[in-house]
């Protein structure tokens, strides 16, 4: 297992935690985890890569080792929280970025507001969320009115070995090992001797604003970089978005949108579901080995 290493830096007010892997000097590979995840996510990935990587990888705002708001979260804060990433690592070149579920939403929208940042785009199940309608918003809003009365909390574990049991509910496909991994990044022991997850509870407010997906394929229009679009198979977001044919054209119809990227490059990835950076990370790996020349 290859080692990491942990740097804390202050990004628009709020204290970030910067994962590392490999030497300082080798090329940056940027990655963004998904929602209630974490940087160490990438673990099994970056021990499968075969190329000399420096990875960078955050903890967002409010999960892992970084600063939580205690308050509601906001989809542009991440966007300019990477922005600043961004300009503290490599201000001056285009950079290879890849991105998970939110983080994949994220690395696509960024892609296409700042065009000439972005060399190589890596999409891993970043196909986004369910199209909204505008008569959806005040269910949404008095929802989130309703919630957001309350401070929101999650519940504790006794054990880590509890932790890595509730990871693999999540996902039957993860190993002992691998979900015994996971559960030492994923949640860190209290002062009660007690679990607790490493989330801020406010992240599991619903959003009160509708996905707008067509200002979404606007910014995938204006991507010029390389994108590796990759899913998985057996992804559990599929349902979200419908039967499997529904769900499988209103994919195709977001992915046509990045008709300006200079080259397209899809993988469909057998035997994996939502977290394939934990499911088949070789194959990932080996796909972005050939991408990333």
């Amino acid at each position: 297992m290859k080692s990491s290493r942990s740097e804390f830096l202050p990004i628009r007010g709020m204290q970030y935690h910067i994962r590392h892997w490999g030497d300082n000097n080798a090329p940056l590979l940027f990655m963004l985890h998904g929602w209630m995840d974490v940087s160490a996510s990438f673990q099994f990935l970056v021990d499968a890569l075969q190329r000399d990587w420096h990875v960078i990888a955050p903890d967002w705002r409010g999960f892992g080792l970084s600063e939580y708001a205690g308050k509601s979260y906001w989809f542009p804060d991440y966007l300019a929280d990477l922005d600043a990433i961004l300009q503290h690592y490599a201000p001056k070149q285009p950079v290879n970025l890849l991105g998970h579920s939110l983080g994949a939403n994220v690395a696509g929208i960024y892609a296409g507001v700042r065009p000439a940042r972005i060399k190589k785009l890596i999409m891993l199940e970043g196909f986004g969320m369910p199209t909204t309608q505008a008569n959806e918003a005040p269910a949404r809003y008095a929802r989130w009115l309703e919630e957001v009365r309350n401070n929101p909390n999650l519940r504790s574990y006794a054990t880590s070995q509890q932790v890595a049991l509730r990871l693999q509910k999540n996902n039957p496909r993860l190993s002992d090992e691998r979900a015994a991994f996971l559960a030492q990044h994923w949640a860190a022991k209290n002062e009660a001797g007690t679990w607790d997850i490493q989330a801020d509870p406010w992240h599991k407010l619903p959003n009160p604003n509708l996905y707008r997906v067509e200002e979404v394929m606007a910014c995938w229009q204006a991507v010029t970089a390389d994108v590796l679009w990759v899913e998985a198979k057996n992804s559990e977001l599929l349902p979200r978005m419908g039967s499997n044919e529904q769900a499988r054209a209103e994919i195709d119809r977001r992915v046509a949108h990045l008709q300006n990227a200079t080259k397209v490059t899809k993988l469909m990835v057998a035997d994996a579901g939502h977290m394939l950076q934990h499911d088949q990370p070789e194959i990932v790996a080996h796909a972005m080995d050939q991408f990333l020349v």
